[in-house]
């Protein structure tokens, strides 16, 4: 991996080597993805001087245009978006220069992912090495693949690469996830695929590793005799809104867990690598996934949510929302308690939650540690002894924050709540990132670190599986917008003595 200095607000900016040339080849051009996510992250890469004078871009889609009016598309979306406070990019003014340097890039090819001829022409205008990325339906993954397989156009000659890019979802369940897995294995080497989850390109999942492993302090009591339990978080107050015909076949599970959520499983959960090379980290993140106990029915809870007040202002409920069927049962909220059988987590209960519509935006990952012993405090209110808690908050600020015991001032022993806790960013410069740039940068020096394998995908949809097959469909309950979910997922909890923490980051 190349070396990586993260610098202080007095410090130099970031030292890293610019990406091999190569030409970043989009199917899917003119779509959201290519338009609020890549160009900003290619913008942003450019700013930082990470790509190469030799870089290019063809953007492919099935619409009538031309390099111009690809360019100037763009153009007026990134000076939209940059205005835009609640966009993932958004800036006081676009710097001429970054852009430029991205803009005179940009190409445009007519094509039909669907048709031979479409690959033949890609092929034509693409010579050395090549990044293709599927900024499509998921349903043109395995299409693509093999247009590229049979156009020759993975073939990779001495001193040159080609890596495909290919966004979630992978699969729908895993019978489909392997059949996808066996589909684009048959035109190229697994190291050419890049199965990527943005979650895993921000700074703030990737910290997580930092923290677990270059602490001395954390890794002896990183395990079930001092872990009471883990609460892993992912709140959101947006809703579904114009997105109803792609979530309305998919739901929260589909869309948040084997992905997102059991990347974050991953990252707390793992064993500590041999090195930070990409395959031993992979390879310690995908034993963690195939611990994870397939999850029982009774182990899960699905919610969808009902008008309410969001963020003070009233919203519709689910079903009421565009492109939604009126009689729907796709859930919008899905909590889970799991279980994982390996050395370090056996008995210790992991419990997921991730919604829309919910009271706060909170992404975090809560460790519970288990009380000390009340022996010593029986003259005072044991219940003033609530546990150790170390909340590492991913968004929507980064930070880590500890809440223990200690002794109130005073001639008799009573026992009081504190807490500590830091920001990264009164340490660290906040540079401009939307998730994609790390990602994109690794891909094109081939560090793959950060993305998923075949076996980690599949291992993650082998644990929700039995949800997918033998949950009833009429069984879900509702919670009203602007609330912390339904009352059955504090109820999982409860039975098992335990509540959910805050999502406005309060304990109780």
């Amino acid at each position: 991996m190349p070396e990586r200095i993260t610098s202080l607000k007095d410090g130099a900016a970031c030292g890293t080597k610019p990406a091999p040339p190569c030409t970043l080849v989009i199917f899917g051009a003119g779509g959201d993805l290519t338009k609020r996510l890549l160009m900003p992250s290619l913008y942003n890469l450019a700013g930082a001087g990470l790509l190469p004078e030799g870089f290019s871009i063809l953007g492919v889609d099935h619409g009538e245009g031309s390099d111009q009016t690809l360019r100037d598309g763009l153009t007026k979306t990134m000076e939209e978006f940059s205005k835009d406070p609640t966009s993932e990019f958004h800036a006081a003014s676009i710097d001429p220069k970054s852009w430029g340097f991205v803009r005179d890039r940009l190409h445009y090819l007519k094509g039909d992912f669907e048709k031979p001829e479409t690959f033949q022409a890609v092929k034509d205008k693409v010579k050395g090495s090549a990044v293709f990325y599927c900024a499509v339906a998921a349903r043109f993954f395995g299409t693509i693949v093999d247009g590229l397989g049979q156009a020759g156009l993975l073939k990779q000659e001495e001193g040159t690469f080609r890596r495909v890019v290919i966004e979630k979802p992978f699969g729908s369940d895993l019978a489909s996830a392997q059949d996808l897995n066996a589909r684009i294995l048959k035109q190229g080497d697994e190291s050419q695929f890049y199965r990527i989850d943005h979650f895993l390109g921000k700074d703030t999942v990737q910290s997580i590793m930092a923290f677990r492993f270059a602490n001395g302090l954390l890794e002896p009591v990183w395990r079930r005799e001092y872990i009471d339990s883990i609460q892993i978080t992912a709140a959101e107050t947006v809703g579904v809104e114009e997105r109803g015909g792609f979530y309305e076949p998919t739901g929260a599970l589909r869309d948040m867990v084997p992905n997102h959520m059991f990347q974050l499983l991953c990252m707390v959960g793992m064993e500590p690598p041999n090195s930070f090379d990409a395959e031993a980290v992979r390879t310690e993140k995908a034993k963690l996934a195939q611990a994870v106990q397939p999850i029982p029915p009774e182990d899960a809870v699905r919610g969808q949510y009902t008008a309410g007040t969001c963020e003070g202002r009233q919203v519709p409920g689910y079903r009421d929302e565009p492109h939604v069927d009126k009689s729907s049962v796709t859930e919008t909220y899905i909590a889970l308690k799991l279980h994982i059988e390996n050395w370090r987590w056996a008995g210790v209960p992991f419990y997921i939650r991730t919604g829309k519509r919910m009271t706060g935006r909170r992404t975090e990952i809560a460790v519970l540690f288990k009380p000390a012993p009340y022996k010593l405090f029986e003259d005072t209110p044991t219940d003033d002894l609530r546990p150790t808690v170390m909340r590492i908050t991913i968004d929507p600020e980064h930070g880590i924050g500890t809440e223990y015991n200690v002794k109130v001032p005073g001639p008799e022993m009573k026992i009081g709540r504190v807490s500590t806790s830091f920001r990264y960013n009164d340490f660290f410069a906040d540079t401009p990132n939307v998730g994609y740039e790390t990602l994109l940068y690794d891909c094109m020096i081939g560090d793959a670190t950060l993305f998923q394998r075949a076996d980690n995908i599949e291992a993650g949809w082998a644990a929700v599986d039995p949800l997918l097959k033998g949950w009833p469909q009429a069984d879900v309950a509702f919670y009203p917008a602007g609330s912390a979910g339904p009352k059955e997922a504090d109820e999982l909890l409860a039975r098992d003595g335990r509540h959910w923490l805050g999502i406005d980051g309060k304990t109780d």
